[in-house]
């Protein structure tokens, strides 16, 4: 996929981002400094082989981004990266294979304040892919240390309660009603913070973030420990019920969502043609667009502009819409897309969404009860 790096490139006149790469192999390091010294936004201000060594070079010298290798002998990239986060939190890439362990740890590390996670190559890349490389470590490398904090839920959230889904009190919850959410870079996080904030009982959700296909594997069995919702990937015809947290897989095809029988169901439709992102965010929420006056979407942190143009289309359409502010993105790129299409209903900070989301849904159905009895 391409970001169009020189496009930004060309309106980017600040000084070039200092890079240290950190990788046990040479081979690897080798390839990430080609790559990024390519793109005259980056610079190689040092190389590591180990944590150790990545240490003693952070003590002597000024770095805006580290490229970290997951797997390194001695302490590990995850260990290093919770050190890290603790004693100077700064931007850092990490570097994973798609072996189920890599993507078990890069989902723990994108947890603990990774801004992204990147797939070690094994083979060679075309322009397209390194383009996308370099642009996700500039902006990676904007980052200020603030935005990388894990936030923690609001002290108003609701309880998260040891009970089956079907066994919580549907409070707020109508039989149409469906929440959307997208994000991108800096997203496990920002989608950490917000569902411990939705009713257990409420709403079905269905979510895509951008990773690869086994990373939202790992993610989403990792939401399924830690909440009390019915948490999985979605499947061709799958029927969302009330508390279910449905997350689009990356097989290849996009995830839309259709009401069928008086229920929504999960649909998945062809990549083609070819879109920048697979699953995309824009599919997921044009899906619903004639259903919107049932949908409550949120668009987080994300490089880029996908689900811009459909939460436009939810927007018109009457759905509640939500957008990360830019002080609490790790990338306020996609939220800066749909509030310029004037797609935003509430721009608010991370903490807060989950609630206003769980609250909008709540004033509708009361609102609903009203009329209703007035009628009667």
């Amino acid at each position: 996929m391409t970001l169009n790096t020189f496009d930004s490139e060309n309106a980017y006149r600040g000084a070039p981002k200092k890079v240290l790469i950190v990788d046990d192999s040479r081979t690897i390091r080798a390839w990430l400094r080609a790559t990024l010294s390519a793109d005259p936004r980056l610079e190689i201000v040092g190389e590591a082989e180990d944590a150790v060594a990545a240490r003693d070079f952070l003590r002597a010298n000024k770095a805006d981004v580290l490229t970290l290798d997951i797997e390194m002998p001695g302490m590990s990239g995850l260990e290093f990266l919770t050190r890290l986060m603790k004693a100077r939190p700064m931007p850092v890439v990490m570097m994973s294979s798609l072996t189920s362990a890599g993507s078990d740890a890069a989902i723990q590390a994108l947890s603990r304040g990774a801004v992204d996670c990147m797939v070690k190559p094994n083979g060679s890349y075309g322009r397209e892919v390194t383009d996308d490389i370099c642009e996700r470590v500039f902006h990676a490398a904007c980052t200020t240390a603030s935005r990388l904090r894990v936030p923690s839920p609001p002290t108003g959230a609701p309880p998260v309660r040891p009970q089956t889904p079907n066994s919580v009190p549907l409070r707020g919850c109508r039989r149409k009603t469906i929440f959307l959410i997208g994000a991108s870079t800096g997203g496990v996080s920002a989608i950490e913070s917000v569902l411990p904030m939705l009713d257990p009982g409420g709403p079905p959700v269905v979510i895509v973030q951008h990773m690869p296909g086994n990373f939202l594997v790992s993610f989403s069995q990792r939401l399924g420990r830690h909440l009390p919702q019915n948490v999985c990937l979605a499947e061709e015809g799958m029927r969302l019920e009330r508390g279910d947290i449905v997350l689009a897989p990356g097989n290849g095809q996009h995830t839309e969502i259709r009401r069928k029988n008086d229920a929504w169901v999960c649909h998945f439709v062809p990549n083609d043609p070819p879109a920048l992102h697979c699953p995309a965010v824009d599919t997921l929420f044009k899906s619903a667009a004639s259903e919107a006056k049932h949908v409550t979407a949120a668009i987080l942190t994300g490089l880029g502009k996908d689900g811009a143009e459909g939460l436009r289309q939810l927007s018109d359409g009457g759905a509640r819409t939500f957008g990360q502010d830019e002080d609490t993105c790790v990338v306020y790129g996609m939220p800066r897309a749909a509030k310029a299409l004037g797609a935003v209903g509430r721009e608010l900070p991370l903490d807060r969404i989950g609630n206003a989301m769980r609250e909008a849904v709540e004033r509708k159905s009361t609102n609903a009860s009203a009329v209703a009895g007035a009628i009667r």
